[in-house]
């Protein structure tokens, strides 16, 4: 596995990887890799003939109180699992690499940036839309890959891509998620013995407001109501959004009656966790 720090060498090496003829797949993330960021580097070793991931932790998609300083990090233990998982380059530069002076250009996906996570976490989706597109640029892949945990990142993502006529795939796949439910996340990590056992009130959440609308249930509200219910009762959970919206714009439904998605997102003392599940 060949291992790129620089920016300039990473788009000379992707020139010439395309003009081999040469497809390549392309896994962005910010390391302190687990199962699910395996699972997406395995399927972009399915399509493609190479295979590029990127560990790169985004400082313009953090806010001022956020966790960029204490979010967890294992470089080489990062590096043996991509190798592991058939990564043909390892595209892990530093911030001043990426950012060699203070950014003043930026990617903003209005709408459906400001919603959700975007109006908790206030420029968020303007660093991730920023940092994604300056990748493509830099990876040039002819595809990528992104995990459906992150669902409003690939909304925003998909919709970057078409409102800039960029000329790559994404490929969103299921969350991974552990034995009792909880979707893999870096941020698990930060949870102690009895916050984790608390935190599978997302997914049964959702699985209880999923089975409301498959029993028929159509008011939106309902389901909303069904899904705050059983994360309150958790001690010690504090709901930042819990909601029932359009999958592709993620604006909230009034009414049930085709694609849906439900969305949660939690605080469990100074970590937050977000979920979905998408019902089709």
């Amino acid at each position: 596995m060949q291992i790129i720090t620089s920016v300039s060498d990473m788009q000379s090496h992707a020139d010439s990887l395309r003009r081999a003829g040469k497809r390549i797949g392309f896994v962005p993330t910010m390391g302190f890799l687990h199962a699910g960021h395996l699972s997406l580097m395995g399927r972009a070793r399915q399509e493609n003939d190479i295979v590029i991931a990127s560990i790169f932790v985004n400082p313009t998609q953090f806010g001022p109180k956020e966790d960029l300083d204490r979010y967890p990090r294992d470089a080489e233990g990062d590096r043996n699992k991509c190798e592991s998982a058939g990564v043909d380059v390892l595209f892990m530069p530093e911030a001043k690499e990426m950012y060699p002076d203070k950014p003043s250009v930026f990617v903003c996906v209005e709408g459906i940036s400001d919603i959700l996570e975007g109006a908790i976490r206030p420029g968020h989706f303007r660093g991730v839309a920023t940092v994604v597109a300056k990748l493509f640029q830099i990876v040039k892949p002819h595809r990528a890959y992104f995990g459906q945990k992150d669902f409003q990142q690939c909304a925003v993502i998909r919709q970057m891509v078409l409102g800039l006529n960029l000329d790559v795939e994404i490929t969103a796949l299921p969350t991974v998620r552990e034995a009792d439910g909880l979707a893999m996340s870096s941020r698990n990590s930060y949870l102690d013995p009895e916050q984790r056992q608390k935190a599978t009130c997302l997914i049964r959440a959702l699985l209880a407001g999923e089975e409301l609308i498959k029993s028929g249930v159509r008011e939106t509200e309902k389901v909303r109501q069904k899904m705050r219910a059983v994360l309150g009762q958790e001690k010690g959970v504090e709901i930042d959004y819990v909601e029932v919206a359009d999958p592709d714009r993620l604006a909230p439904l009034e009414r049930l009656g085709g694609r849906t998605v439900l969305l949660v997102a939690v605080r469990l003392g100074s970590t937050r966790l977000i979920d979905n599940l998408l019902i089709l």
